[in-house]
């Protein structure tokens, strides 16, 4: 018997940039997923969206999709004041479902707090990304699999992870508490229950790519089990940054670090943390 959607909400935000180069945002809301606020702590070029999903996680059966568009010339930021957490689940997947389409010149910041998969979770996290001509974004993921601060190790259950951008990148994989060798292997996880991941796109060539590699890898902050690559195509030019680590805190000082330089290097904007993550 097909799973039924238990509790299903959709939330569509279209930034635009109007005639004094600010980026306004309009959102639509079907269900309890809310645009909280926006923030201009950058000026009004840069519009940081706030979202918010008051039951504060999903169960089994929930589904969340969240549509971005991001018009020509546009800069969206859009993150959450707190943890996406996927439950124990006993009646079928739960869904979170990010669609974005970043127009011609416009830029996107997908930067959510960290995701929690509890044990026993049937959880599925999909993000897909497009970019237009001269478009560019950032997106970031860090998931923490089970809580063992709480004594609840992740040892039942499965989240199956998708992160595309169109003509870019693919990432596609199952993360299954079965599964050992890859969560306690030497080529997976290592026993580390914490992932992260950071993404740069856009769609021209990066200039001075190897420099900014070494930097990268240079940032104190770095776990040991990290990694820094960049990828280049007819479509555009990605980098991409893993860190695996023990602890949430950890993993995401990496990535913010990370993100604050490739920002500064590639579009030439200081570092702007969101108010958000301070409160």
């Amino acid at each position: 018997m097909a799973d039924a959607i238990r509790w299903p909400a959709r939330l569509a935000l279209r930034a635009e940039r109007d005639a004094g180069g600010a980026t306004r945002v309009q959102a639509r809301h079907d269900g309890p997923l809310r645009l909280l606020k926006t923030l201009y702590p950058e000026g009004e070029a840069i519009a940081h969206a706030v979202l918010v999903h008051p039951p504060g996680g999903l169960v089994g059966g929930d589904r969340l999709d969240i549509e971005l568009d991001v018009q020509p010339g546009a800069h969206l930021l859009v993150t959450t004041p707190a943890a996406t957490r996927f439950y124990r689940s006993t009646a079928g997947e739960a869904t979170q479902a990010v669609r974005a389409r970043v127009g011609t010149g416009a830029r996107l910041e997908w930067l959510p707090q960290e995701t929690l998969a509890y044990p026993g979770c049937l959880a599925h996290n999909e993000v897909r990304l497009g970019l237009a001509p001269g478009a560019s974004l950032f997106a970031t993921e860090v998931l923490g699999l089970g809580l063992p601060a709480a004594g609840q190790p992740f040892d039942a259950g499965r989240l199956l992870q998708h992160l595309e951008i169109e003509g870019l990148w693919l990432d596609r994989g199952r993360l299954d508490a079965a599964d050992r060798a890859l969560l306690d292997g030497p080529c997976g996880l290592a026993g580390r229950r914490v992932l992260g991941t950071l993404v740069y796109a856009q769609t021209e060539a990066l200039p001075d790519a190897e420099a900014l590699l070494a930097d990268s890898r240079a940032l104190p902050a770095l776990a040991p089990l990290s990694g820094v690559t960049h990828l280049a195509s007819p479509a555009g030019a990605l980098l991409l940054a893993r860190v695996a680590g023990d602890d949430i805190e950890t993993v995401t000082l990496a990535l913010r670090q990370l993100r604050v330089l490739w920002r500064e290097r590639l579009w030439a904007l200081p570092a702007c943390a969101p108010r958000i993550w301070a409160t």
